[in-house]
């Protein structure tokens, strides 16, 4: 069968996507210039959380898989795309820049006319706030969290809080790290203290050299660390477990190794996807600030006053920035075995 032509405007459906804005003071018989910035920005911003889920959802059914081969063009993938998911964040602050040059009083133009519409009600960055791992239990304002969403958006974020996060699988991901549980790995390496512990020989030489590290103010960290990385409950203190804290500290500290290199990229990544989404919050709240100062948003929330809650609540991957606190000097890291360093290598 004859392949008809591709047409540019059919193609992207121009005729749908250009008559879809229909500003409601135009329909009031006064229109308000600014309203048609405000409805394409919002636009805009959907169609950008659209494509973070499908990159997410592609990345999420890789690390659904029984066993990921940290050595594939899978994980490449994983990198890529939340690297991709990472940029589009950045696109999303950027424009606020141009939502900025409408001034308050553009604003109230046509303000009163969007009751109750908000931008809470978007049920897609609320399903990207559950699949990369935000708990319900850990939300700012949860008696505004869906009141406000029509019962099949209601049904679709439920749905999805039921699925396995991006955080879950990665804990699975990173607590099967094999280097740990391989005795041959291990048979010579020379550690650097006495193990009167119990504990494995890495962990022991760690511990002490980071306890010698640390600053007489510091001496807590310790205890922390103990907790963080060498129980089997972390009592809250942590969503990763303490193997899979253990794994993302060891992939921090010998990132350079070949094999090491894309795992220590996903965890970038996932930093760099809650800085970004922090630093829109941030200039959101900058923006709603100036653009209605102290009054409720439209929606009903306490404007202001719900986003810098949420700024302050809604970080997702808190436990790899966390491991920061636990870093030591390069020249002081315990040398790895020649069996682990080879199977770290990319002729291991």
């Amino acid at each position: 069968m004859e392949r008809l032509p591709v047409e540019y405007t059919e193609y992207l459906q121009l005729e749908k996507l250009l008559n879809a804005q229909e500003p409601e003071s135009f329909k009031q018989g006064v229109p308000a210039h600014d309203e048609m910035l405000f409805i394409i920005i919002h636009q805009a911003y959907e169609l950008w959380f659209k494509q973070i889920h499908f990159e997410l959802d592609s990345a999420i059914e890789v690390m659904l898989q029984e066993k990921v081969n940290d050595n594939s063009p899978e994980l490449q993938a994983i990198v890529h795309r939340t690297s991709r998911i990472v940029t589009i964040l950045k696109v999303l602050v950027q424009q606020i820049d141009i939502l900025e040059t409408m001034t308050p009083l553009d604003f109230h133009d046509f303000r009163d006319l969007l009751r109750p519409a908000s931008g809470f009600q978007s049920w897609q960055f609320k399903m990207l706030e559950a699949k990369l791992g935000l708990k319900f239990d850990n939300r700012y304002g949860q008696e505004y969290y869906l009141s406000q969403l029509k019962e099949k958006y209601v049904h679709l974020i439920k749905s999805t809080e039921k699925q396995p996060t991006f955080m879950e699988l990665l804990n699975k991901w990173l607590e099967r790290m094999p280097f740990f549980s391989d005795p041959a790995l291990w048979e010579n390496y020379n550690s650097l203290t006495k193990n009167t512990a119990g504990m494995h020989i890495f962990w022991n030489d760690y511990l002490q050299v980071y306890e010698a590290s640390l600053a007489k103010e510091e001496k807590g960290n310790v205890e922390a660390f103990a907790q963080i990385f060498l129980t089997n409950d972390s009592k809250g203190m942590t969503t990763l477990s303490p193997a899979a804290m253990r794994s993302a500290l060891f992939i921090k500290l010998y990132n350079g190794y070949p094999i090491l290199q894309q795992p220590f990229r996903i965890i970038q990544n996932m930093l760099d996807i809650d800085e970004q989404m922090a630093t829109w919050r941030f200039r959101h709240i900058n923006m709603v600030h100036r653009m209605i100062g102290s009054r409720v948003g439209t929606g009903g929330s306490t404007g202001k006053e719900y986003l810098q809650g949420a700024l302050n609540k809604h970080y997702v991957f808190k436990d790899f920035a966390l491991l920061s606190s636990f870093l030591i000097e390069r020249k002081s890291l315990p040398v790895l075995s020649p069996e682990l360093q080879r199977k770290l290598g990319f002729w291991g």
